[in-house]
């Protein structure tokens, strides 16, 4: 029995096989490509061609490809032979011809008919005006790709001056082409180093293999070149192959490529001036990661201790929290990478000039503190400083295990310090805090990352002695009119992490009046935000009520404040806004309000405006009425979401509830809305099952009902006129609709039908009943994109008698149909067969009945 493994291969295999069909049609597509006459082809369809031949040369290794299609060489020819080709088609075929030639096979033979040297050897396209378009010379580079999987199309590359080809073609202006070579240069040292390598690297025998060695050459000779490019070039290849499997597996060669190259990098370090300097960071990081550098001693750690120190505080922010993402970086240079990420912090402390138990986050610096003041101090770098390195925090914060104890208290201080700034709320006295203010006033960049991470230390247990402050620093965001939407929308979403804290924090001692307090001027706050003209605040403030309520519902203090404020009746209101998303996020808001305000049997505000009837009401007409489909989808989401908590009462009220639901998406123009009707609906017959089955954990397919069961909730659905909308949802021309549908009905089938004890079709046909559900399947077999599904009634077919629905869920072949409706239509569309008939169709070589409907 072949394993899973196996059985993929072999249906891959079948599905790109050089089918007979195919096989016909190719000499036609070859024709057509060579044929000058011809208008160009989609690049898109060229792309899934070239696709096509990787699959197959991919899975058939051997000759007979070429040799049983002697098309494809006479197509390679007939664009060699062309005066003038077109860059298209002349770089299809120069991808083709390497695609062809990745088997040894496959490349004699092509060697042989004299192809190769005339595509990709001096004769070829780059000794000519071709070679001028930047897709001629990308697909040279991709065809040289694609070739090289054996030694004998290394050996013709080196052989044919192809390696300075693509050494020149590092530095092409066109960066696709640039980025192609350089890929290409990181295969071929790892291919040289797999291919031409007969023995294990040992400590003194460090020499290259022929291929290696010409690219460490080419690197070290360019590291030295006084050429600022040829410089950026080498320091990105080298970034390249560090970060590449090369540096991953080949350990013992990773560490002699460095050794060749450590003295050029230091220097680079220390000569300030040289524009490679940004490029070190990236290069130092890759090369840290290789598991050649494992060890905590040795010259490179030194190094990047050295980098950390040289590079200015802006390229050496990517290559510290780099390192302190790593698991084997020594303790001392994660210390100092620390140090340097937090300078800019500890420069805002000390600039603030506060009464501060601890004036800054650090005793020492790594680099010259007036080098971090001088960037602060600046218009045009503080801002881009400051957001880089709270980026960079933020990033470290969200790690589940950091290997160094970051100063969360005065980090916390700094951010403070930082959103008064920004606000102007602060007035520091030193000449750089007034410096640093005034470029930070109403900066919302460095206002939205401190927020970020500001929510992000709410994690942390040691700034419970600041959240007194903290909140007197987001009240002020919250109240001032100065905050900008986007700025206000970040401040919502860090108090609602902070009041999470907070109550967290008031649960186990005595902060309860401190936290009762700050619930009520945010709910204060809140209601005035809700008011606001600004739609986005609007939306902002009821998206914060969500996630307050969804987070905080539980609490007594929370519920207290809740109910006694102006936010129920203010967030009602807003059902009835101009602008949809508001609706939208006010009929979320709402539905996690109501199980407090008024589905709670104690809730103190029942009989109030705000009550049960009045609000379902209110969100029903939404989904009936509302021109927009945001706020229907709202409401369809939490109507589901009251079904599963259970606010919609006994089972009575829920019928009659779902119902009216039903009736009305079922007849939505919005997709996603009949969608939500159907996860109603699933939800509705898994509680429905359960509970007239006395199986409150059961899953709908798991239950053995009885006979009286199987008819009481058969009823029920019936009643609640489940089979008209999920039969009808069969045929919708929304295939994710049909998709659900037809899985609630399976799902229920499961239920009556537990042992596949099915109904016999033909043994039905002859009742009533069973002629409307012969002719109910024998419609679904058409596709479920019928349009001419009957109505209650018609030709027999009543969804609301549970005996014909009894037999409909025995005797239709829901298997069959959810099979085809999960069916991807990519099976046909992108056959190889239907895409050489799509090209046949575009030169118009085939009539149109025998083309694709793709």
């Amino acid at each position: 029995m072949c394993d899973p493994q196996s059985r993929f291969v072999a249906r891959a295999r079948r599905r790109f096989a050089m089918t007979r069909e195919c096989a016909v049609l190719l000499p036609g597509v070859c024709a057509a490509l060579a044929d000058p006459r011809q208008p160009g082809l989609d690049d898109t369809c060229l792309e899934k061609l070239l696709d096509w031949f990787r699959s197959l040369t991919w899975f058939d290794p051997t000759v007979e490809l070429v040799q049983d299609n002697p098309c494809l060489t006479e197509l390679l020819s007939s664009v060699l032979a062309l005066p003038d080709a077109s860059p298209g088609i002349l770089s299809f075929t120069l991808q083709l011809a390497g695609i062809l030639a990745s088997s040894e096979s496959r490349f004699q033979h092509l060697q042989q008919e004299k192809l190769l040297g005339r595509l990709f050897g001096p004769e070829g396209p780059r000794g000519g005006a071709a070679w001028e378009d930047a897709s001629v010379r990308s697909a040279w580079l991709k065809g040289v790709h694609s070739m090289l999987h054996h030694l004998p199309a290394l050996h013709c590359l080196c052989s044919t001056g192809g390696m300075d080809v693509i050494f020149t073609l590092q530095g092409d202006p066109s960066l696709f082409v640039a980025s192609a070579a350089s890929q290409l240069l990181v295969h071929l040292l790892t291919f040289s180093l797999e291919s031409e390598t007969s023995k294990a690297l040992s400590a003194k025998d460090c020499d290259w293999p022929g291929c290696a060695q010409v690219i460490v050459e080419h690197i070290k000779e360019s590291l030295q070149s006084s050429s600022a490019p040829h410089v950026e070039q080498s320091l990105k290849l080298l970034s390249s192959l560090f970060g590449s499997c090369f540096g991953s597996c080949y350990a013992a060669w990773t560490e002699v490529l460095w050794l060749d190259i450590a003295k050029q990098i230091e220097s680079f370090l220390l000569e300030e001036t040289v524009q490679a300097q940004p490029l070190l960071a990236n290069l130092l990081l890759n090369v840290a990661r290789s598991p050649a550098f494992c060890g905590t001693e040795g010259s490179f750690w030194a190094l990047v201790t050295s980098a950390l120190e040289h590079l200015t505080p802006v390229q050496a922010g990517p290559l510290a929290v780099g390192l302190l993402k790593l698991c084997k970086c020594p303790q001392d240079v994660r210390i100092q990478a620390l140090t340097v990420l937090l300078q800019p912090m500890d420069c805002i402390l000390r600039a603030a000039s506060q009464p501060l138990e601890c004036a800054g986050l650090l005793d020492e610096s790594v680099s010259d503190p007036a080098t971090v003041e001088s960037l602060l101090s600046s218009k045009t770098s503080c801002a881009g400083l400051l957001c880089q390195t709270l980026t960079h925090l933020e990033k470290l914060l969200s790690l589940k295990h950091l290997r160094v104890d970051l100063p969360c208290v005065s980090l916390l201080h700094s951010l403070m310090t930082i959103l008064q700034f920004c606000n102007g709320f602060l007035s520091p006295t030193s000449p750089l805090g007034s410096t640093i203010s005034r470029n930070l006033i109403n900066c919302f960049r460095v206002q939205k990352s401190a927020l970020d991470v500001l929510a992000a230390l709410s994690e942390k247990k040691e700034c419970d002695t600041l959240i007194g402050n903290l909140f007197d620093v987001l009240l002020a965001y919250l109240q001032s009119p100065n905050t900008s939407p986007t700025v206000l929308k970040k401040t919502f979403q860090a108090t609602s992490k902070w009041l999470v804290h907070l109550q967290e924090l008031s649960s186990s001692n005595s902060q309860g009046p401190q936290t009762e307090k700050i619930l009520e001027d945010v709910l204060v706050v809140l209601q005035k935000r809700l008011c606001s003209p600004c739609w986005e605040v609007r939306d902002s403030s009821l998206e914060f009520l969500t996630s307050m309520v969804k987070c905080l519902r539980d609490q007594k203090e929370f519920r207290q404040c809740l109910l006694s404020s102006e936010v129920l009746r203010l967030t009602e209101n807003l059902l009835e806004d101009p602008e949809s998303y508001v609706r939208a996020s006010a009929v979320t808001a709402v539905g996690h309000l109501a199980p407090i305000a008024c589905f709670a049997p104690d809730s103190p505000v029942t009989g109030s405006q705000y009550n049960r009837e009045s609000i379902v009401a209110k969100l029903q007409e939404i989904l009936s009425t509302d021109s927009e489909g945001f706020p229907r989808r709202a409401v369809i989401s939490i109507f589901t979401k009251w079904l599963r908590e259970g606010c919609t009462g006994q089972l009575e009220d829920t019928e009659l509830f779902v119902s009216r639901v039903i009736q009305t998406v079922e007849r939505d123009l919005d997709w996603e809305v009949r969608l939500g009707g159907l996860e109603l609906v699933e939800v509705f017959c898994s509680q429905t099952i359960c509970q007239l089955s006395q199986c409150p954990y059961a899953p709908v397919t798991s239950a053995v009902p009885s006979s009286t069961s199987q008819k009481e909730l058969l009823q029920v659905f019936c009643r609640a006129k489940l089979f008209g909308f999920l039969f009808g949802s069969l045929c919708d021309c929304d295939k994710p609709v049909g998709q659900r549908a037809c899985d609630v009905l399976v799902g229920l089938r499961g239920h009556f039908y537990p042992m596949s004890t099915l109904e016999n079709p033909q043994e039905i046909e002859d009742s009533p009943a069973g002629r409307g559900i012969a002719w109910l399947q024998r419609t679904l077999r058409q596709g479920s994109l019928a349009q001419n599904f009957p109505v209650d009634g018609d030709v027999g077919v009543d969804f609301q008698d549970p005996e014909s629905m009894m037999l409909a869920l025995g005797a239709i072949d829901l298997l069959e149909l959810h099979d085809e409706l999960n069916k991807s239509s990519d099976h046909v569309e992108e056959s190889p067969q239907s895409l050489l008939q799509d090209i046949l169709a575009a030169v118009g070589t085939i009539e149109d009945n025998e083309v694709d409907c793709y």
